[in-house]
């Protein structure tokens, strides 16, 4: 099913491009000029190594599906040029692109369909540095808030219970067997809940992977609440990174959970309408091919 394009006039789609870059530039530009001067940052490296976007696609502007850019020409290599302007070459993107489209759609459906549940307390972190030493752990150069052995007593005593594979897979091997749940890759579907603070930050990955397909603006917005749950789940983690401007959210504490668990109830409001609106988006190019 085909539908009228959408002419977006050379002012304003100027206008969109340049907004998009300024924004960017105001969330990412300090990290930038950190990483040319060769400092490494383990919250927001996290970001450009662990999601493969680079920093130059984030900051790039696309329009999405159905949009013609007024006199523009040699747009990028996704787009055709019409007499009106550029715009995305669909015949050829969507073929190609419809089966993830799919997937991506029915995954974030199968996550927006369930109650958030809020119980896990960013335990997962600790999985992951559990019965390791000081200097076995991924950030090593950053100190661990409790010894290595009471941040296993923690584990043992509150529990796992992560439903994200993608967290799951980066537990330790003692760690694996304590969660309630074994997530796998095939089940992602059906495990997967929006109060996880990963499945909302994962948001702007399914973006990403739909781009150029979706407006960069969307991209934009889930790489924004990304930005803000990772800062969350490392103050959450054992690590200690006050010094970095990240106070500890004190997990092993009544209160710290407490306050974990308004981060989560905050993240699940705000990324309800960005799952809604990426799955709105897929379901209008999917019903393009």
């Amino acid at each position: 099913m085909r539908s009228m394009a959408l002419v977006l006039e050379t002012p304003l789609w100027r206008a969109r491009k340049q907004a998009h870059r300024a924004r960017l530039e105001g969330m990412i530009g300090g990290y930038l000029a950190g990483r040319r001067a060769g400092r490494a940052h383990p919250v927001e490296d996290f970001l450009f190594t662990y999601y493969g976007h680079r920093p130059g696609r984030l900051m790039g502007w696309h329009p999405g599906a159905g949009v013609v850019l007024a006199g523009a020409r040699d747009f990028g290599p996704a787009y055709k040029d019409t007499p009106e302007g550029a715009t995305l070459d669909l015949d050829t993107l969507l073929p190609k692109r419809a089966a993830a489209i799919g997937w991506i759609r029915d995954l974030l459906a199968a996550t927006a369909s369930r109650p958030a549940h809020l119980g896990c307390f960013g335990m997962h972190e600790w999985a992951m540095v559990y019965r390791l030493e000081q200097d076995e752990v991924r950030h090593a150069a950053w100190p661990l808030r409790l010894p290595p052995e009471e941040v296993a007593a923690v584990v043992d005593r509150r529990g796992v219970r992560c439903s994200h594979f993608d967290a799951f897979r980066f537990f330790t091997p003692p760690a694996r067997p304590l969660n309630v749940v074994q997530p796998t890759r095939e089940g992602q579907r059906d495990q997967e809940q929006p109060g996880c603070l990963h499945a909302n930050m994962d948001l702007y990955k399914w973006a990403y992977k739909l781009s150029p397909l979706i407006p960069a603006e969307l991209v934009a917005d889930c790489f924004a609440l990304a930005r803000e749950i990772r800062a969350v789940d490392m103050r959450a983690s054992p690590y200690d990174m006050a010094a970095l401007g990240y106070p500890p959210v004190a997990v092993e504490t009544a209160e710290g959970r407490a306050e974990y668990a308004a981060f989560q109830r905050d993240f699940a409001a705000r990324a309800e309408p960005l799952r809604a609106r990426l799955v709105g988006h897929c379901d209008a190019l999917l019903a393009r091919v």
